[in-house]
């Protein structure tokens, strides 16, 4: 699953509209217009590269503190779930349907309100999720200990912690659970891994075997 992907995912779990339909239909209606009137080089500077300077911080202080804040930053909506306490599997429906018409740039309706469609008929999802509270040791060794911790096509989601700070301890990128992504994936406690399974979601909350409880380990 790349990361194009994932920001499809995302996208269509957070009830907005999923690029699939707006980049299809953006291809209906983009045209080359060809040139008209005479042209003339553009002399305005460089707004990216303007942009980029002024985000280089200026001195040490400047640096600390974003560095600072990059460790310690946490969405509002980061969406905290408790440990399973049973082993839980169920499927989820990814149907999404238009609240609003999808118009193009001439006001032209392109999908109607109502139009219904399933994202997983229009890409893979082969990694799958995997969401722990990073804030718990224990789940977060026995996602070190899980063949999810090999495989680099499976997303990690946190409930909890930082994922400046578990990004560095197990080499990899690691994202925040908000609560709209937890609505729509029916999560109601971790650790939990979200695998496709035809043209669904299989949702599985997971009860592990740790030195202070649980009864077995994850199958």
């Amino acid at each position: 699953m790349n990361s194009d992907f994932f920001v499809f995912f995302v996208f269509v779990i957070t009830g907005l509209l999923a690029p699939a339909c707006i980049g299809k239909a953006q291809a209906e209606v983009t045209k080359n217009l060809g040139t008209v009137g005479t042209t003339y080089p553009v002399i305005e500077p460089n707004v990216v590269k303007q942009l980029k300077e002024r985000a280089i911080p200026k001195s040490n202080e400047e640096q600390r503190l974003l560095l600072a804040h990059i460790e310690k930053y946490q969405p509002a909506n980061m969406h905290p779930l408790p440990r399973a306490t049973a082993d839980r599997s169920f499927p989820v429906d990814m149907t999404y349907t238009l609240e609003h018409h999808l118009r193009d740039g001439e006001g032209k309706i392109i999908y109607p309100r109502g139009f219904t469609f399933n994202p997983l008929d229009y890409v893979p999802f082969s990694g799958g999720l995997v969401i722990i509270d990073g804030d718990d040791p224990e789940q977060v060794e026995w996602f070190r200990k899980s063949p999810y911790a090999r495989n680099h096509r499976a997303r990690l989601l946190i409930t909890g912690g930082y994922a400046y700070e578990l990004s560095k301890k197990l080499h990899r990128a690691v994202y925040y659970l908000t609560d709209v992504m937890a609505k729509r994936l029916q999560l109601a406690a971790v650790p939990a891994v979200v695998v496709r399974e035809g043209n669904r979601l299989r949702v599985r909350e997971i009860l592990f075997s740790s030195p202070t409880g649980g009864q077995h380990e994850e199958r």
